[in-house]
């Protein structure tokens, strides 16, 4: 019988720490050869765009798409993510809902924190209180033994409710602060998943041996201060041929060949940073793939 699952069955199903394994074993294999990836795909609809990730693991059996809309498409309950055995083509099953997206990136976002912050880095700085900055800082205790997080959003509110709920889920102390400055002064780790358009802090807070991670990369709409790039010792991303074919444009777009891709430090299991002082920065694009092999995780539980 065709399995479907939703959020709730993915949620009950796979951890952080899972998604992570999964995703960082993709990401070795990807340098192998054995991890499919290509760029994502976009259908415009003329009021809005669909969007194709594919890929799959043929060394562990594991091939498949998701589809999801954007702009005036957007719909969480609508996404899906079908996964297929490689070898037969039979169709495993499908998870529908916005769960498995969210869990692939902050996962990803979790890998780069592994192999760039500094190897007794505690404390975490997160700009932005929705889904992703959950899952981001999720992914980070995974990989590092936090002691410390602080969290600014613009609505007290908002950043209030998460550092409630962030604090029960990852047992660790989590502070709302009121401004930017509060939230980075002093971090090892700064993520940066906010749903604005423009920077949302001056790169001049960002300190010697920081790790920052951003996922807002499209021209005009990025979330990062261009400075921060100009002072990063290291600039890498999951995927620099997703960069290379981002719509609209890259906000880095004139740095991109001195980008370097997560997959060659995973593989070698070499470090990002070259030193303790070295700034590092993160370019999440979202690895086409990987959220086939989360689902799979689900599935096969």
């Amino acid at each position: 019988m065709l399995k479907i699952l939703t959020d709730d069955d993915v949620d009950a199903r796979v951890s952080m720490c899972e998604a992570v394994h999964a995703v960082e074993r993709a990401l070795a294999d990807k340098v192998r050869g054995v991890f499919v990836t290509p760029p994502r795909h976009y259908v415009s609809t003329g009021k809005g765009l669909l969007v194709f990730t594919i890929g799959g693991h043929t060394k562990e059996g594991v091939v498949g798409f998701r589809v999801y809309g954007a702009g005036a498409l957007a719909n969480e309950e609508q996404q899906l993510v079908a996964v297929y055995d490689a070898a037969t083509g039979e169709l495993r099953g499908i998870v529908t809902g916005a769960r498995v997206g969210v869990m692939r990136t902050g996962a990803l976002g979790g890998v780069a924190i592994k192999y760039a912050a500094r190897e007794h880095a505690k404390t975490l700085a997160v700009i932005g209180s929705g889904v992703q900055a959950r899952a981001q800082i999720e992914a980070a205790a995974v990989v590092r033994d936090l002691s410390h997080v602080r969290v600014y959003s613009r609505s007290a509110e908002n950043r209030e409710a998460f550092a409630s709920e962030m604090s029960t889920r990852l047992g660790v102390p989590v502070t709302p602060v009121a401004t930017p400055e509060q939230a980075i002064a002093g971090a090892d780790i700064v993520v940066v998943a906010t749903s604005s358009r423009a920077p949302v802090f001056d790169a001049s807070l960002i300190e010697p041996g920081m790790h920052v991670t951003t996922i807002r990369l499209g021209r005009g709409q990025h979330e990062l201060d261009p400075a921060v790039a100009e002072r990063a010792g290291a600039i890498f991303t999951d995927s620099t041929e997703q960069l290379r074919s981002y719509p609209g444009g890259f906000f880095l777009e004139d740095r991109i060949e001195t980008i370097t891709d997560l997959s060659e430090y995973v593989a070698s299991g070499r470090p990002v940073r070259s030193s303790a002082d070295e700034i590092t920065l993160y370019c999440s694009t979202g690895l086409s793939g990987t959220e086939v092999v989360v689902a799979d995780v689900a599935l096969r539980k």
